[in-house]
């Protein structure tokens, strides 16, 4: 029962959102993870600041998920947020955090898995 949240300076046409929601369908299974599960959300145009400093472009990818995945799958999936967003997003890599949440409870249709 993953979820990615992405928080987005720029503007995201729906047919971006398509392409990217599609993208991380079949990113998921990195985590060991199916799209068959996977909630994805986008907010575009959000202030994000570093450093004091107002972000032109940038992200910041919340990914949570039921469970935990290993170190190295953490690495290759925010390489491929990474090359997503910089690739349909126009985002650099360096502007791009992503974050990590294992879940032990997660609740859906009226119990926990």
């Amino acid at each position: 029962m993953p979820f990615i949240d992405s928080k987005i300076t720029v503007p995201v046409p729906q047919e971006k959102r398509e392409l990217l929601k599609a993208e991380l369908g079949k990113a998921v299974s990195i985590l060991g993870k199916p799209e068959s599960f996977l909630m994805v959300g986008f907010e575009d145009n959000y202030d994000l600041y570093m450093g004091g400093k107002k972000l032109e472009k940038g992200a910041y990818v919340a990914v949570s998920l039921f469970g935990n995945a290993s170190k190295t799958a953490y690495e290759k999936m925010t390489a491929k947020i990474c090359e997503l967003y910089e690739k349909e997003l126009g985002i650099p890599g360096n502007a791009v955090y992503v974050t990590y949440q294992g879940i032990s409870d997660w609740g859906w249709n009226g119990s926990n898995f």
